[in-house]
């Protein structure tokens, strides 16, 4: 891998891998070797959006915040105003 991959060759890579690819590439980089700043961060890249996405799906599901008691009128919390005081 001398060029930067393509997001479908980066698709192929398991999470190990990429780890040790992505960190292997940066010394690479850190020695001087102009040619692989730009793999090291497509992979670290797609190393942080892999991330990203696992801990998106490990989030609780947002609580619906509860009414306030004065808009026991309105059927959901998002402000319309479709009560019995509507002037419209």
């Amino acid at each position: 891998m001398t060029a930067v991959p393509t997001p479908s060759q980066l698709a192929q890579i398991d999470d190990a891998e990429l780890a040790h690819l992505a960190l292997s590439w940066r010394a690479r980089a850190g020695y001087g070797d102009r040619d692989a700043f730009g793999v090291a961060h497509a992979l670290e890249v797609e190393r942080r959006r892999r991330l990203r996405q696992s801990q998106l799906h490990q989030l609780p599901p947002e609580p619906m915040a509860p009414r306030p008691w004065w808009k026991f009128w309105q059927t959901s919390p998002s402000g319309s105003s479709d009560g019995p005081m509507s002037t419209t």
